[in-house]
């Protein structure tokens, strides 16, 4: 059938609007009427060319929406389900026989090749191929295929429309927090950039009882947000040492500390911040060629780690619905970082996103 998307077609351009087709969904496959879509940094990574996926394609990757069709093999869902759609994995690996999916040894190709694994794709549009599956899902579009892997039921009463960024950007957050760190009762936490991830991080430590939760940002506007999602200080380190300010704050240095920024100067600050025993975790990188510089002696001295988290070591089956209940018990307000926007103007959304105006933008169908 036809539908309406959102398709990059050059890269660093905004995305046209196009009616195109879509396949009937395979046995294994799962149709879902798209309602709402964050838009997240990687959907513009992606369209800036900075990773290997074909063009033209339909991107989105926070999609929530409503069950249409169900293959023959799924079992999971069923057509009228409300649902959140996440990231892809194979299912096969040792890791996802671990259950830590997020770190399946195919979620590049599964996520960023933008095909099914036989290479084919759902879209296209008058014999164009469109590549489709981007995440998995595509959902930068009205209808968008998936698989039971990564479709993640949703309760009935759930706002359906608010709930696309639980899919990435606010489970990478959260999740780094609550599985990957453990941050726990009494702890100390840093978190090095205040975007939708930082500030959801800052929610979840405050959920898990961290007494001293520290924000980190240029931008006074997303700081004072912090506050008000949990942080107990805020540190603008255009206006003074961010290193110096947190020795001052907990005497010792941290407990936990993450980066969102990717940027390697800041890495190093938020490892130089960790007392004792400290963890460091990072969400992204500024590059693929990208290094870190540590100083070698107070790393290895102070029994200090650094790990790297992809999508907050999440199991989204579970992890997705425990943070839909947490926000129905007004613990984890992380609508206050969303604006909606109309699907036709999507690449508002996207200047939106990137000039900073906008913390986390959903487009709705």
């Amino acid at each position: 059938m036809q539908i309406k998307a959102a398709v990059a077609r050059e890269t660093g351009k905004p995305l046209s609007i196009e009616m195109i087709d879509i396949e009937e969904p395979r046995d294994n496959e799962i149709l879902v009427k798209v309602v709402a879509t964050g838009v997240c940094h990687t959907d513009l990574v992606v369209r800036d060319g900075m990773l290997p996926t074909p063009l033209p394609v339909v991107l989105g990757h926070e999609g929530a929406g409503i069950v249409e069709k169900v293959g023959s093999a799924v079992y999971k869902v069923k057509p009228g389900d409300k649902v959140v759609m996440t990231f892809a994995s194979c299912g096969t690996c040792q890791c996802c026989k671990e259950n830590t999916i997020t770190y399946c040894e195919e979620f590049f190709p599964r996520n960023f090749f933008a095909t099914r694994t036989d290479g084919s794709t759902a879209l296209s549009a008058k014999g164009e191929t469109i590549h489709s599956n981007f995440f998995g899902q595509s959902s930068f579009a009205t209808y968008a295929i998936c698989n039971e892997l990564n479709v993640v039921k949703v309760p009935d009463t759930a706002p359906l429309e608010l709930l696309g960024p639980l899919a990435c950007g606010v489970q990478t957050g959260a999740g780094a927090v609550m599985n990957a760190l453990q941050v726990s009762h009494g702890k100390s936490f840093a978190v090095f950039g205040a975007g939708s991830v930082g500030l959801s991080a800052i929610m979840a430590a405050k959920v898990v009882g961290a007494t001293t939760i520290i924000a980190v940002d240029m931008n006074d506007g997303r700081l004072a947000l912090a506050k008000e999602l949990g942080a107990t200080h805020t540190i603008n380190p255009g206006k003074a040492d961010a290193v110096t300010e947190i020795m001052k704050i907990t005497g010792r240095g941290l407990n936990f500390a993450l980066d969102t920024t990717g940027i390697p100067a800041v890495i190093r600050s938020a490892v130089m911040s960790l007392a004792n025993k400290g963890t460091c975790g990072i969400l992204g990188a500024s590059g693929p060629d990208a290094e870190l510089q540590l100083n070698e002696t107070h790393f290895m001295s102070g029994g200090r780690r650094l790990m790297g988290i992809i999508e907050g070591e999440s199991n989204p089956d579970t992890f997705i619905p425990e943070l839909v209940e947490l926000y129905s018990k007004g613990l984890f307000p992380f609508d206050k970082l969303i604006t909606f926007y109309p699907f036709d103007e999507i690449n508002a959304a996207i200047h939106d996103s990137e000039s900073g105006r906008t913390i986390k933008p959903i487009v709705r169908m």
